[in-house]
């Protein structure tokens, strides 16, 4: 009687099976971290919760698969329903800078130089990010060109406040702040240095961004000001470098790791965009600017590659128009490409929040 009882299917022993599957990215067991909780057995039938790192996760259909075999294991199990869901961990305090109220992660994209698509890859990561239910918003810390609210279709936006703080724009559920709502769109913003400043941390402090799992700041080219002020204004959890096949932009590339390591901000990978171009309805692939660069410079630099997005031209019309090609055609595979790459990038930010915190 004693053995029956010991091997009765309980919360014990269900908990005990769940220690077996691990999180490969953060290469602990998903009870040990935290992942795992609300047990119910009814009948032998398993109900739990799975709470995962965040909704971008990449291994969730691993996980769970690897969840229903290591349950199936006990005995007399008949039906086992996982409810998953999603908590972003905050990025741990690391040192005295003040955190943005509400923003679990901030995250710079940024290029050694222009015109390598890095506010089209921004623009389509946030909505990658909030099409796989994360809380995202977009600030645009280039003050000069400022161009994230065309492609976010908010161009027309009038700010307002409320108690002193600035609402942001909102479309495809990504919120938006960019100097752009403050100037007409013909007058050409020529400041200095400490003017610029001034507003990277208003639009960082005196926006209502409510409550945010990432927070994507679409950085101007180069390792200027802009860079600067960041950096010392806030804690971020990491940058991002958008970087294309050629080896100039390659040596610009270079730059702005070597700037991240010197500001000790994490550097969360390496994407390569205008990668390929591949003519619809075909399996040609040109590659019109080089191929692979960005990925062997990240694995030269130990950094880890996030991704390539290929030359489309319906993600150029898809920014013209304001419509996110991630969030206008999903399934595209111009998107797919996207979504990936921002399954990839919350992976990097979980792995550096909750291994840091342990």
């Amino acid at each position: 009687m004693f053995a029956s009882e010991k091997n009765k299917l309980n919360v014990t022993n269900v908990n005990q099976a769940l220690t077996k599957v691990m999180d490969p990215d953060l290469n602990r067991d998903i009870v040990s971290l935290g992942m795992v909780s609300d047990i119910e057995i009814n009948n032998n039938d398993i109900t739990f919760t799975l709470t995962l790192t965040t909704p971008a996760c990449p291994l969730k259909e691993k996980i769970e698969s690897d969840c229903m075999a290591a349950l199936k294991e006990l005995p007399d199990v008949n039906n086992i329903k996982i409810n998953t869901t999603a908590n972003v961990s905050s990025a741990p305090k690391i040192n005295d800078k003040e955190p943005v109220i509400g923003i679990k992660h901030i995250i710079a994209v940024t290029s050694g130089k222009g015109g390598v698509g890095k506010t089209t890859t921004a623009i389509n990561i946030a909505c990658a990010l909030a099409h796989l239910g994360a809380k995202v918003g977009v600030l645009d810390s280039d003050i000069t060109g400022p161009n994230s609210p065309i492609m976010l279709g908010v161009e027309d936006y009038k700010p307002t406040a409320q108690e002193n703080k600035i609402m942001p724009a909102e479309n495809f559920g990504v919120k938006c702040i960019s100097m752009a709502f403050f100037v007409a769109k013909d007058t050409p913003v020529i400041w200095r240095g400490p003017m610029l400043d001034k507003a990277i941390r208003q639009f960082l402090r005196d926006v209502e961004w409510g409550e945010l799992d990432y927070l994507i700041i679409d950085m101007p080219p180069g390792t200027g000001d802009a860079q600067l002020t960041m950096v010392q204004a806030t804690q971020l959890s990491g940058g991002v470098i958008v970087t294309t096949p050629q080896e100039v932009a390659l040596l610009d590339g270079r730059k702005g790791l070597a700037m991240f390591k010197q500001m000790n901000v994490p550097v969360l990978g390496f994407i390569e965009n205008m990668s390929y171009f591949q003519p619809p309805n075909t399996n040609e692939r040109y590659e019109i600017f080089g191929h692979g660069g960005g990925q062997k410079l990240a694995k030269e630099e130990g950094v880890p590659f996030l991704g390539e997005i290929p030359i489309a031209t319906e993600l150029r019309q898809a920014c013209d128009d304001g419509k996110p090609l991630v969030y206008q055609d999903p399934n595209h595979p111009v998107s797919q490409k996207f979504i990936e790459i921002a399954k990839n990038l919350a992976a990097q930010i979980s792995i550096y929040a909750l291994g840091s915190n342990n």
